[in-house]
């Protein structure tokens, strides 16, 4: 079997020293130089595409020249790397100023100055934000699923640019009354200040933080069932002892719901202090229940903060070996190439066979 493979190298070999005789123009027996040879057939890659070196078909200027547009504009909105972080910083100085001022335009004192800073600064988030959305919804074009129409129309569905949607509407909303007169005169306009709000939400538009704590919640699911299930009887039965031992002297305590109350407020160390056991019984049976209760209401907490430490060491594990990958692929290839292309190893033609006419003066 080497004898056949060292063979079949020396064949090859002799081949492509007949095609450099042929090529170096070598006059024939006759004395005469012998014509041309033919030009080879056009050389294709895998999948039938062109040959690596190929020159690419020339495309159009204009849309090239779009697409880049597009790939740069999604990349900044979508996402945000080095310098397009600024814009997003930018974005949420004028969403947090928003909140800002709505907070001060409740209080009495500061209304009217809120109320006139308000109503500018909506119009400015107005035109912002309207002009943010059509751009967004146009440079989605870029990817494949969402071009034409019906891409455009799949895009304008995802969950953070309905959010958009809506909040554009209400801020249009609140400046339409506005210009009639009306600055957040009315309860209706008032009570759709809550929209408002939910441009904190789009800070994230990716979904990150709402990603990782879902996984953490996934991955620790069951620690966390059994903690909320012993925590949730420890509550019935402690307000249900404790209504047992305060029903008839203690006012506070007159139904069963007003216990769970109790329990509920006690047993999360929220503690108001709007209900209290009078019974020396009563209060035997609520610190008993509170020293046992707060251990398994505090595990959740517990469980989630070493969740959320091993994930975010999980990730940093993943960005190091994401680091690595491409480096060790090169070196490996690299290696790969010079060991296929040595002489000596004729029978190595699955590799490097291909570039033959591409490389013939260096073997």
């Amino acid at each position: 079997m080497a004898g056949a493979a060292a063979a079949a190298g020396g064949e090859r070999r002799a081949a492509l020293t007949a095609v450099r005789t042929e090529g170096s123009g070598t006059p024939g027996p006759g004395g005469g130089t012998p014509p041309p040879p033919p030009p080879p057939p056009r050389r294709r890659g895998l999948l039938a595409g062109p040959r690596p070196g190929a020159a690419p078909r020339p495309a159009g200027a204009p849309r090239c020249c779009r697409r880049r547009l597009q790939n740069c504009l999604y990349n900044v909105l979508e996402r945000p790397r080095g310098w397009a972080f600024v814009y997003h910083a930018f974005i949420f100085l004028l969403v947090f100023s928003c909140l800002v001022l709505s907070v001060f335009s409740t209080i009495q004192e500061h209304q009217k100055l809120a109320n006139e800073c308000l109503f500018i600064l909506e119009f400015v988030m107005i035109v912002v934000f309207g002009m943010e959305y059509i751009v967004r919804v146009w440079a989605a074009g870029c990817c494949c699923r969402y071009r034409g129409w019906r891409g455009r129309f799949r895009f304008a569905r995802k969950p953070f640019c309905v959010i958009d949607f809506i909040v554009f509407i209400a801020s249009v909303a609140v400046i339409a009354a506005g210009t009639q007169g009306n600055i957040f005169a009315t309860s209706a306009l008032r009570s759709m200040r809550f929209l408002q709000i939910l441009r904190m939400v789009r800070m994230d538009r990716r979904g990150g933080t709402w990603k990782l704590l879902g996984s953490v919640v996934y991955a620790h699911s069951k620690e966390l069932i059994t903690a909320w299930y012993i925590g949730f009887l420890v509550l019935i039965f402690a307000s249900f002892l404790v209504y047992l031992a305060e029903k008839d002297a203690n006012i506070q305590f007159a139904t069963y719901a007003d216990s769970l109350w109790w329990g509920t407020v006690t047993l999360t160390t929220i503690g108001y202090g709007d209900k209290a056991p009078q019974t020396w019984l009563g209060r035997m049976l609520a610190a008993g229940f509170a020293l046992l209760g707060i251990s398994f209401f505090a595990l959740p907490a517990g469980i989630l903060g070493s969740g959320f430490a091993l994930k975010v060491q999980e990730q940093h594990r993943q960005k190091h070996f994401e680091k690595r990958r491409t480096p060790a692929a090169n070196l490996i290839q690299a290696a790969w190439r010079l060991y296929s292309t040595d002489v000596s190893r004729g029978y190595l033609t699955a590799t490097w066979c291909y570039y033959d006419g591409l490389l013939p003066a260096f073997r």
